[in-house]
């Protein structure tokens, strides 16, 4: 028996803008809050999935403080290789950031094994000593924003952003929550336990992609 499924035509070099138009067509009149349209809809197509439409919370004026200091050379701080693979390194080059990940580094695992806590915390204080302005995107590890929070409390650390997207069951949303609770600290968070190396990575990107 032949199965027919009929395919829509689309061009190679036109997937991509295609794929945009479908989400803001099922998106309709939902409200989203003004500039951050970019965002959401790069999550969603991600990921395919459109909770994050409702899920994802930006905190008043982020957006436009991540891009005004990504012009002005922020760095990338991630809790996976992964996601720091996912960034767009060559754009974010471009205005004089970098993106770093100390998750394999060999003194970030010795601290974190003489300290009893993971590398993804043990990283974050890696991250503080750096001294330069820095937009932390965390996709994985709910222990990274754990102490981030910490060292944003003890006042080691002033992020510009963080990107608060691990996925998870275990202390992810109150992880999440936590930064949410900082008054000061600007933030874009995925609430819930959806998220994803892969989230971080393209928050970061629809940022880079916004400075055009």
């Amino acid at each position: 028996m032949e199965t027919h499924i009929e395919l829509e035509k689309v061009l190679p070099a036109e997937i991509e803008a295609r794929s945009f138009e479908i989400i803001t067509e099922e998106l309709g009149d939902m409200p989203l809050i003004p500039g951050t349209e970019p965002i959401v809809k790069r999550c969603i197509h991600t990921s395919a999935d459109f909770a994050y439409a409702r899920s994802l919370h930006f905190t008043e004026g982020a957006v436009e403080h991540a891009l005004e200091m990504l012009r002005n050379g922020a760095s990338i701080v991630t809790d996976t290789q992964m996601g720091r693979a996912g960034i767009n390194k060559a754009r974010l080059a471009k205005y004089g950031g970098q993106v770093y990940c100390f998750m394999s580094d060999e003194d970030v695992a010795g601290a974190a094994k003489a300290g009893g806590t993971t590398r993804a915390a043990a990283s974050m204080d890696k991250a503080a000593s750096l001294g330069e302005p820095l937009i932390f995107a965390i996709g994985n590890a709910p222990t990274a924003l754990v102490r981030l929070y910490e060292l944003i409390q003890e006042g080691r650390l002033r992020p510009e952003l963080i990107i608060g997207v691990p996925v998870g069951f275990v202390n992810v949303v109150q992880s999440k929550e936590l930064i949410l609770s900082l008054k000061d600290t600007p933030s874009i968070v995925a609430r819930g336990r959806k998220g994803g190396s892969n989230i971080a990575a393209c928050i970061c990107n629809a940022l880079l992609y916004m400075l055009d």
